[in-house]
C-alpha cells in the first residue's frame, strides 16, 4: 500500500472535459466493485448529506443505473447512466443525463460520457475518469453546480468505505 495519494482534476474547456484521477489504497476488484454495485454506490456516491438512492441498476452494455440523488430540504433529483461499454475490471463507459423517475430523459437535455478506466499497482488502484460533455453550457454548469468539490467529498466517502471493507 502506498501512502502517496493521487489526486488530479483538470479542467478542458476546448474538449468540453473534465478529467479526474484518483487513487485507493484497494486492490481493483474491491474498487471495481464500489463502482459497479448499486448496494455500494449507495453508500458513497454524492457528497454528504446528500445520498444516492438506486431505483435500478442494470450494469451490462445496454443496461442503465437510475438513481435519485436525495437532497434533503429538496427532494429527489433523477440521474440516469447508460452503460455504453463494458470491459470488466478494467474500464466502462456510459452516457450520463439528468431525468424524471423513470427514466424518460427530455429530448433537450445535453448529457455527458464518462469513460471510467481502472488501474492497479501494489494495491493501490487509481480510477480515471474522462467526462466528456455535449455543450460548452453543460460544461460550465457541471462546474458552477460545484461539481469539484461535491465528486471530491464523494470520492472521499468511497475511500472511507473501501477502508471499512477492508477490515
Amino acid at each position: 500500500m502506498s501512502s502517496e495519494k493521487i489526486f488530479n482534476f483538470v479542467v478542458d474547456k476546448d474538449n468540453l472535459r473534465v478529467t479526474i484521477e484518483r487513487s485507493f489504497d484497494a486492490p481493483r476488484d474491491l474498487v471495481w466493485a464500489a463502482w459497479t454495485e448499486a448496494e455500494l454506490l449507495d453508500q458513497w456516491w454524492g457528497p454528504k448529506p446528500c445520498r444516492a438512492e438506486t431505483k435500478s441498476m442494470d450494469f451490462s452494455e445496454g443496461g442503465r443505473w437510475l438513481y435519485a440523488m436525495v437532497i434533503p430540504g429538496v427532494g429527489k433529483k433523477w440521474d440516469s447512466k447508460s452503460f455504453l461499454k463494458i470491459d470488466p475490471k478494467d474500464s466502462f463507459t456510459y452516457r450520463s443525463a439528468f431525468c424524471d423517475e423513470n427514466g424518460i430523459v427530455a429530448p433537450e437535455t445535453k448529457s455527458s460520457v464518462w469513460v471510467n478506466s481502472f488501474t492497479e499497482r501494489d494495491g493501490v488502484t487509481v480510477v480515471t475518469n474522462v467526462i466528456t460533455n455535449d455543450s460548452l453550457e453543460r460544461l460550465e454548469l457541471m462546474i458552477q453546480m460545484g461539481f469539484k468539490e461535491g465528486y471530491t467529498a464523494g470520492l472521499d466517502q468511497l475511500e472511507e468505505l473501501l477502508a471499512d471493507l477492508q477490515k
